[in-house]
């Protein structure tokens, strides 16, 4: 590591660029075994299954659901173990987890193999946007972070569209070899990579921790910069130590927390409920509701193709301009745009109820606009807000807690799209998500800080409740006043 860093100008971002590709492999992986579904679920359900016999509806709805399921309590169980344990070692076993679950698809075909399977994916889901997200902000520089940090999506998106490509040119087994090289690749490169320099001072090594900095910023263990960074680290350490033992008593009691924990709840809620997930999941039957007497029909591979192709230009879009325009202005724009395609939809369907002229495009633009939004402003700047907001301390906590919450969202609309858009109308689904995107840009022009380049300790000065600044103001104005009068006296 030492004689490979030598090699690197002084300053360079490469290697921490370089760490942040490799912590976020997993959720490659991860992307493509959620992309897996969409052609192995045609395959498995048509008379040329390899199973022999084609899966009813139910054992597809219990392989969909049961990622969802097992991510709500993993969510937390992987936060409070990347605190103790350490983010390297919950990286590889996450990355060990995948491989397991796609040995199993190898050995059996059975659908108690295969619901188990998909149970497993629910703990690289949770590692994949609790751990990851975590683990980048922590070896990234304040300039770079917020790039480093939409890399979860990127590779998310890629490897979704990956399988996709990959699902429609390899027999079923290629495909389950293909991917299981890839969590054994990864655990084989991980296992050179530095812990986070966070975790290495809350175990009190403060001697590695410069060393991992200095290799991350390509610097000497002596330069000042990596003691600015490393003194920067201890601080917010201290004043965590400083707070209650109790996690969620202190959020709740602060109100600089709780204000911070409502930004990350609202930012990852809204991610989850904009329309992408069921706009990604029954994307074909969206299609064929909106197609019914029109010429305009894309068969479920072009559908996925599509939609992945689109995630992925959203995703690398936010990796490049989310440290140039700020997370704030990201969110906003995206969250605003994203509402009104919904709405739209929506419109559009209700105007085709009532026979009204009804473009065959639009449907296709609006869903297309959704899940670009979706992947390039919803999904990483809540990811990378959260990550920003909060001490190490609270940090995998809240992260654990949100995208629990958010599982049991997407596990509900898993659960209840269908039935309510055939009892009640679509229409009505698209508009509740036009209306909540909507709310979300509304509030988070209101309430939001921007957090772009910016240290924690300023980030809490803008989450400070005014009237504790009037009182800090007003206690500084009347320490001022107290000066002068003395200096006064005394002349």
């Amino acid at each position: 590591m030492k004689k490979f860093h030598t090699l690197l100008p002084e300053g360079s971002k490469f290697n921490q660029i370089l760490c942040a590709i490799l912590i976020n492999f997993p959720v490659f992986v991860y992307g493509a075994s959620i992309g897996w579904m969409s052609p192995m679920t045609l395959l498995l359900q048509s008379k040329d299954s390899p199973k022999g016999v084609p899966l009813t509806e139910s054992e597809v709805s219990w392989m969909a659901a049961a990622a969802y399921l097992v991510c709500i309590p993993a969510d937390v169980l992987l936060a409070y173990a990347g605190d103790k344990l350490g983010r390297k070692l919950l990286i590889l076993f996450i990355s060990g987890v995948s491989a397991a679950s796609w040995i199993l698809l190898l050995v059996s075909i059975e659908t108690w193999a295969l619901v188990l399977s998909r149970a497993l994916v629910g703990i690289t889901m949770a590692g994949s946007y609790v751990t990851c997200p975590i683990y980048t902000k922590e070896i990234s520089e304040n300039h770079i972070r917020g790039t480093l940090g939409c890399l979860v999506i990127l590779f998310h998106t890629t490897g979704n569209l990956f399988l996709y490509v990959i699902g429609d040119i390899l027999s079923y087994r290629t495909i389950l070899w293909v991917c299981l090289a890839l969590p054994a690749f990864h655990i084989v490169l991980f296992m050179v990579m530095p812990e986070s320099p966070s975790y290495l001072v809350k175990k009190g090594n403060d001697e590695e921790a410069v060393r991992v900095l200095a290799w991350l910023r390509c610097r000497r263990v002596d330069d000042v910069k990596i003691q600015e960074e490393l003194d920067v680290i201890k601080i917010e350490q201290k004043n965590d130590e400083e707070s209650s033992k109790f996690l969620l008593k202190a959020i709740f009691k602060d109100k600089i927390l709780f204000r911070a924990f409502r930004i990350a709840l609202v930012a990852t809620l809204a991610r989850e409920v904009c329309g992408a997930i069921p706009v990604l999941n029954f994307a074909g039957e969206i299609f064929t509701w909106a197609s019914e007497g029109k010429a305009l029909i894309l068969t479920p591979n072009q559908q996925a193709m599509l939609l992945g192709l689109v995630q992925v230009l959203g995703s690398a879009l936010a990796s490049s301009i989310v440290d140039r325009i700020g997370r704030r202005t990201l969110l906003t724009s995206t969250a605003l745009i994203s509402g009104l395609s919904m709405c739209s939809l929506a419109s559009w369907f209700v105007a085709k109820h009532y026979g009204a002229y009804t473009p065959a495009w639009l449907p296709i633009v609006t869903l297309c606009l959704c899940i670009f939004c979706d992947s390039a402003g919803l999904q990483p700047v809540s990811v990378v807000l959260t990550g920003e907001i909060f001490s190490f301390k609270y940090r995998a906590s809240v992260m654990g807690m949100t995208m629990g919450l958010a599982s049991f969202a997407d596990f509900i609309q898993m659960l209840f799209f269908k039935p309510l858009a055939n009892s009640i109308g679509i229409h009505v689904a698209f508009y509740f998500f036009g209306g909540i995107c909507l709310v979300t840009a509304l509030y988070v022009t209101l309430a939001v800080p921007e957090t772009k380049n910016r240290s924690l300790t300023e980030i809490y000065e803008d989450l400070r409740p005014k009237s504790d600044k009037d009182s800090i103001k007003s206690k500084y104005d009347e320490d001022k006043y107290v000066g002068s009068f003395r200096s006064i006296n005394i002349t």
